[in-house]
């Protein structure tokens, strides 16, 4: 379990094949920031981009770790598989703050940046999502965008999927790996637990109601 509250910008810095088939997935080493690492054990999550992971080594310095991630992951996510900035979180204690909203590490669809350009002394973050998950995007709700726990501004649905609207103050793109996301760029969409099952429960509240007695 994550709050959304980024720790750390780590980097990706290799990715090796564990397997020669598509059914294989990749092993990758990430760089951490000085010290991050001091109380990660081997076994401990740690969200990378919003994705859950479970950390496999840790190098002798404590200066980089280990994860491997399977071939359902990497075709569920964006940005896992090549070198570069990676936003950091690892998993909440009982007794942590819950500064941004409950989140749980499990990626529901890749975005696609739309536009990201300075506003004022902010920036504004527009993202295409998936039309599936348009019914759980509101505005004034929480999405996490690759593990950024961030409120929405604004919602349009359209055929091509649903566009939100984020504003981005200076500290979330300076201190996140926010600030590479360029128009195109992919990135993971997780949404509001809470709205997840209310969808469920109205859902399955509905089929209820049409079952003969």
């Amino acid at each position: 379990m994550f709050t959304g509250i980024i720790t750390g910008v780590g980097r990706i810095a290799a990715v090796h094949d564990l397997g020669a088939s598509p059914e294989h997935g990749k092993r990758i080493t990430v760089e951490a920031p000085a010290g991050y690492l001091e109380d990660v054990s081997a076994g401990d999550s740690i969200a990378l981009n919003g994705a859950c992971m479970t950390v496999t080594t840790l190098a002798a310095d404590r200066r980089a770790f280990t994860v491997d991630v399977s071939a359902e992951s990497l075709d569920k996510t964006s940005g896992l598989d090549q070198a570069g900035p990676v936003n950091l979180e690892k998993a909440l204690r009982a007794h942590d703050r819950l500064g941004g909203h409950i989140v749980s590490g499990h990626v529901d669809g890749i975005g696609s940046v739309t536009r990201f350009e300075p506003v004022g002394e902010s920036h504004e973050l527009r993202i295409l999502a998936p039309a599936g998950l348009g019914k759980y995007l509101a505005y004034k709700g929480s999405v996490a965008v690759n593990g950024v726990s961030l409120t929405v501004n604004s919602v349009q649905d359209g055929e091509q999927g649903c566009e939100l609207s984020i504003n981005l103050i200076p500290h979330t793109v300076q201190n996140t790996a926010l600030h590479a996301l360029r128009p195109g760029s992919r990135v993971n969409l997780e949404i509001d637990l809470i709205a997840r099952y209310v969808e469920r429960m109205l859902g399955a509240g509905a089929q209820a109601q049409k079952v003969p007695a």
